[in-house]
């Protein structure tokens, strides 16, 4: 379907409305086989599919990986080889970042688990990082430089029960 302008009254072009139902992640790496490892041995993620380049150089050691696609949780995201051949860019342009975010009820244990798997703790677990005071947060650099954070429901549930409606 073709873009349509539309105007708000005031003469102005707006957008009509989107809806965006998921937003899937997807980490570029250099050895997406490696990476698929790690996650499932440091984070339990379990693998769903996976595609891989039908015509892989005889050079290569592995399949060249298009997508792989991982279980976390409810949540799903991609891992891909970042290669020449396959079809992603070799060089990265930009300071973007992505901090990937998990929820766990034992922060310490996730730390442990992702830093036997490899990953590298980036300091102690912490509260008050961001907008919730009473927020636990850990974190660790995975080999491939993306950062994970594990957080617990614990703040997110009592934020709730404050909020929760009361029967007089």
């Amino acid at each position: 379907m073709a873009q349509q302008d539309v105007q708000n009254g005031e003469g102005e072009k707006v957008a009509p409305a989107v809806e965006i139902k998921a937003v899937l992640t997807q980490l570029v790496v250099p050895k997406a086989d490696d990476a698929v490892k790690f996650y499932k041995a440091a984070f339990g993620a379990v693998e769903l599919e996976r595609s891989t380049h039908p015509k892989r150089k005889a050079e290569q050691e592995r399949p060249l990986i298009l997508s792989a696609q991982l279980k976390l949780g409810s949540s799903t995201f991609l891992v891909s080889d970042n290669t020449e051949d396959s079809g992603e860019p070799v060089n990265v342009v930009g300071s973007g970042a992505i901090a990937l975010w998990l929820e766990t009820p034992d922060i310490g244990a996730a730390v442990a688990k992702a830093v036997l798997a490899g990953a590298v703790s980036e300091g102690e677990i912490t509260t008050g990082v961001f907008s919730d005071p009473e927020q636990p947060v850990g974190k660790v650099r995975d080999p491939f430089g993306f950062l994970w954070f594990f957080t617990s429901p614990v703040g997110k549930k009592a934020a709730a029960e404050s909020e929760a409606p009361v029967t007089v």
